[in-house]
């Protein structure tokens, strides 16, 4: 399964609904085609004061377009989801290859096999699915973002 790994430099996006892209982020990095996602945070200053720096902060597997956010990029839920913020964590203990190469090159984003990050998939896989799946969620956050009436 391709796994889709990025610095993340705030929260809320996801937030507990488990909706990615409900404030817009990574844009067009939301289309890409990949199984999971792990957002780690990255080692600024924002990521730094709010904790989350080389943490793994949130994890979603199985994603579920559901429409788009105002960017115009697709609004996404998974079938497995997982997030842990500022209590997340450390990535270089669960994939300390995978860290280091990210880390060390100073990736933003980066596309592995599911295999390089199996202990962080599994944080997931023992999750439920995001929140955001059900409908009243999905219809809070499409207004939030005033989404266009196209699916993904």
């Amino acid at each position: 399964m391709r796994t889709l790994i990025y610095k993340r430099t705030h929260v809320g996006d996801p937030d507990e609904s488990g909706l990615f892209g409900i404030c817009c982020c990574m844009k067009g990095v939301r289309e890409w085609d990949y199984g999971a996602v792990i957002g780690v945070g990255g080692v600024s200053r924002e990521p730094v004061s709010l904790e989350i720096n080389e943490k793994v902060n949130w994890v979603g597997i199985g994603p579920i377009r559901l429409g788009k956010a105002r960017d115009g990029y697709c609004i996404i839920a998974f079938e497995r989801f997982y997030l842990r913020d500022a209590d997340g964590p450390d990535f270089y203990e669960l994939a300390p290859k995978i860290a280091k190469q990210f880390f060390g090159r100073k990736a933003r984003r980066m596309i592995v096999n599911s295999e390089d990050v199996k202990d962080v998939l599994a944080l997931a896989k023992r999750s439920k699915s995001s929140p955001g799946l059900s409908k009243r969620t999905v219809a809070m956050a499409r207004k939030r973002c005033e989404p266009s009436k196209q699916m993904c």
